[in-house]
């Protein structure tokens, strides 16, 4: 078990709670990519079973395993076939962006329930002896788990380099004058990428501070709505 403590980025014992909040959040975030590229004209996405909520379909394990050791992760990218789309810049733009978007809802619906459980003394009913029952700490550490990641998910996601979302946004918002430097540059910005990503002394200026952002959202919004 010291072991484990020591490999994952997160406590074991909470583990269950980590992967559940994970594992929705990543399969909205695909569904969401797929779902509007499928109404946009592109059946790519459909054809491979991909507009579903089903988590099976859009789990990766070397993705999740590696948001467990290293604190980042992936889950089965959907394909895009922006020729298919009339309008492919702006509908790119749209389909690219719905999946850090849906993070973000996920993560405020989130916050706004779990205040609301406090809001209505449900949370409070689950504590004996001013010490919180096994239940209290399930709900309370599900909610911490599924707003942090939804919240960093949504920031990572916008980093502008590829794989990434937002680096998508970028490519469908550029002139297509720069589309072959940005082509150059995605040869060598996927390395710049992982050595941010594997590098511990590059993690403290890269995700480390992505973690905290997301908190700051997460426990900002919890304050101020159950204020």
């Amino acid at each position: 078990m010291e072991f484990l403590d020591r490999l994952f980025r997160f406590p074991v014992e909470q583990l269950p709670f980590f992967l559940t909040a994970l594992v929705i959040a990543f399969t909205v975030h695909e569904f969401a990519h797929a779902y509007f590229a499928n109404r946009f004209g592109d059946p790519t996405a459909k054809l491979l079973g991909r507009v579903t909520l089903n988590p099976a379909v859009h789990f990766d394990f070397l993705g999740v395993l590696m948001l467990l050791i290293a604190g980042f992760g992936w889950a089965r990218p959907v394909p895009v076939n922006r020729d298919n789309f009339s309008n492919p810049r702006l509908m790119g733009i749209i389909v690219s962006a719905a999946g850090p978007i849906s993070n973000l809802l996920l993560g405020i619906i989130g916050t706004l329930i779990y205040a609301a459980l406090f809001h209505f003394g449900v949370m409070n009913s689950l504590w004996l002896d001013s010490e919180p029952t096994k239940l209290a700490q399930a709900i309370s550490a599900f909610f911490y788990y599924f707003n942090l990641m939804n919240f960093f998910l949504f920031l990572f996601n916008l980093i502008p380099l590829p794989p990434l979302d937002g680096y998508r946004i970028i490519e469908d918002l550029a002139p297509r004058s720069m589309l072959g430097r940005l082509q150059q540059f995605e040869r060598w910005a996927i390395f710049v990428f992982l050595l941010i990503l594997f590098v511990p002394q590059l993690q403290r200026y890269t995700i480390t501070p992505l973690y905290d952002a997301a908190s700051s959202m997460y426990l900002r919004l919890f304050h101020l709505v159950s204020g």
